[in-house]
């Protein structure tokens, strides 16, 4: 089949033959720059969906809302609408099923096939009766044999949970060997390569998918791993978003594997509570997760609206940290249940701390911290407090947060790694010495700053550095490929203000800059010291990843000297196994 491309504006939808009688519908969105949890995308993204066509046909997920015009005509030029037997729902997240109801309204015999949590999140988007079949891990849906290629079409279910929604399923097409995981194994990369043609071009963004989505799930995607080892050979994996993953599956899959496995081996973990379709629960749990999980802390995100009550105790009571929205004031009877369960299985030892849903009849987040310092519970974080729809501020308060909360916990243990380093090996390393910067970077309303010293020229042409940033920084995330920063080089005559007001901690969501003196600068990646020997405006280009490090090369875009005079800040240090 002929790869058939629709454009309107800067949206455009593929609709091409991927092979076993399956062709993908991909919903190309070049522009969007944010996403979810707000973490900001270089590339755009896509929303795929697919058709099966057995002796019965399945359409696997729709699309975002915004796709509607042109999404349904597609789809209509190429399948009957009537003639669709069945809906797959992986999960119910919007940007996959934001045409759900457009479809039902065509084809109102149409029965949606998803998980029981999937079934009662869309009874309640959709208000209006469906036909629909709740499907467990290891169940079958048979579309029959196609006439034309004689493959027969059977459709196993693995139970996905967590990944990134409570509700998700991946489907396996026994009679195709495809893989359907939505959000799993995606990345938000929007080309016109249907395959994964090239695995350079598109690691980098794979990677910060798994870290922001996948990364607080990690010993759920193990779980799923594990589901995944007992299918016959995998010839496709059918992504949610960006390209789908053909011609490497063996790299993504080892990736997915290396990465939970390593974040998994730790017994501690922070157990992050939301309610699912509840305010803005979704999106900053996660950001709070994130945050978290940079500091190399394992996450367990817990939806209390879907959690069996047996295993959120067992989820609660095990967590070294947790972290609880506020919750509806009025409740139904299971959620009522949950916050009970919740409550009961908190212990005295563990540090909590409690965000603002906003969800619009929240329980006052004053009344909450009440009660649970009244059970004995110690404050991980001061209250996050959300006093309007959360922008980008807000989201980076709660990921900074997280890697507070992450710090506390991982304090004896960095304690005794510094101790437990050979001496003569740690003074030796700390003859190494460097220049004293900070760094500053600015994005969508977002500002941060450090101070570095692993700071070296890396290239003569273009003119480019490294910077080594440590994974807990809360720069870190404004430090991508493709983003602007700054590196302010401190004066050796006139850098002790500087130092000191940057080397101290500033609670989560502070503004770093209030009280110094800056020159903004419209083309700038961030702010420029005043009170700097020079400033260098740089854009990353590229990230490699060490044990607790981000190793960044960055071109110099420009860059200029307010003193020619002066020296360099020099920082000599006396041991060489921690800042």
């Amino acid at each position: 089949m002929t790869n058939s491309l629709i454009s309107e504006s800067r949206l455009s939808l593929q609709y091409a033959s991927i092979g076993g009688d399956t062709t993908t519908i991909r919903s190309l969105d070049w522009d969007r720059s944010r996403f979810d949890i707000e973490f900001g995308l270089r590339n755009g993204t896509t929303y795929n969906a697919f058709v099966i066509q057995g002796e019965q046909t399945a359409l696997v997920d729709s699309s975002h809302a915004k796709f509607r015009g042109i999404w349904m005509s597609l789809l209509q030029t190429h399948v009957n609408l009537k003639e669709i037997d069945y809906l797959i729902v992986s999960h119910t997240e919007p940007d996959h099923s934001g045409l759900i109801s457009d479809l039902l309204e065509f084809n109102p015999e149409l029965e949606i096939v998803a998980s029981k949590v999937a079934i009662q999140f869309l009874t309640n988007q959709l208000h209006k009766p469906f036909k629909s079949r709740a499907i467990k891990s290891g169940e079958i849906l048979d579309l029959g044999i196609n006439p034309k290629s004689s493959s027969h079409h059977r459709i196993e279910f693995l139970s996905a949970p967590n990944l990134h929604w409570p509700d998700t399923i991946f489907s396996f097409d026994h009679g195709s060997g495809i893989l359907f995981t939505c959000d799993a194994f995606g990345l938000h990369y929007c080309s016109d390569d249907i395959f994964d043609v090239d695995p350079g071009l598109i690691a980098t963004d794979f990677r910060f998918y798994y870290d922001c989505l996948m990364g607080p799930n990690a010993r759920s995607v193990l779980q799923a791993l594990k589901r995944m080892k007992g299918l016959p050979d995998i010839n496709l994996i059918a992504t949610g978003h960006g390209p789908l993953l053909k011609e490497h599956i063996g790299l993504w899959i080892r990736g997915y594997n290396e990465w939970s496995s390593q974040r998994s081996n730790e017994v501690d973990y922070a157990a992050i509570c939301y309610i699912s379709q509840y305010g803005f629960c979704d999106q900053l749990s996660q950001a709070i997760a994130r945050g978290v999980g940079k500091a190399e802390v394992q996450v367990q995100l817990i939806d209390l609206r879907a959690t069996d009550p047996q295993e959120l105790t067992a989820l609660i009571s095990e967590a070294k940290a947790v972290v609880i929205p506020t919750w509806p004031t009025q409740q139904e009877i299971e959620l009522q249940q949950s916050v009970s369960t919740l409550l009961a299985a908190l212990n005295t030892k563990q540090w909590v701390g409690v965000y603002d849903a906003y969800g619009g009849n929240d329980e006052p987040i004053d009344s909450a911290v009440a009660k649970l310092r009244s059970i004995g519970q110690r404050s991980a974080f001061d209250p996050i407090r959300i006093r309007q729809i959360p922008d980008s501020n807000d989201y980076q308060c709660c990921e900074e947060a997280g890697t507070d909360l992450a710090q506390l916990l991982t304090r004896k243990k960095n304690i005794a790694a510094m101790k437990s380093i050979d001496g003569e090996l740690d003074k030796a390393l700390g003859r190494i010495s460097g220049g004293l910067y900070v760094i500053t970077a600015e994005k969508d309303n977002r500002s941060s700053a450090m101070v570095a010293s692993w700071v070296s020229q890396a290239s003569f042409d273009p003119p480019g550095l490294t910077i080594a940033v440590a994974k807990d920084r809360a720069i870190e995330a404004l430090m991508q490929v493709g983003d602007h920063f700054v590196l302010n080089v401190l004066r050796s005559d006139n850098y002790q203000p500087l130092l000191r007001h940057f080397l101290k901690r500033f609670p989560p969501g502070a503004d770093r800059f209030s009280g110094i003196n800056i020159l903004n600068k419209a083309s700038m990646g961030g702010p420029i010291l005043a009170d700097s020997l020079a400033y260098l405006n740089c854009l990353v280009s590229q990230r490699m990843e060490g044990p607790d490090h981000w190793i960044i090369y960055a071109i110099v875009k420009d860059g200029n000297v307010s003193d020619i005079e002066a020296s360099t800040a020099i920082h000599h240090r006396k041991v060489g196994n921690h800042y």
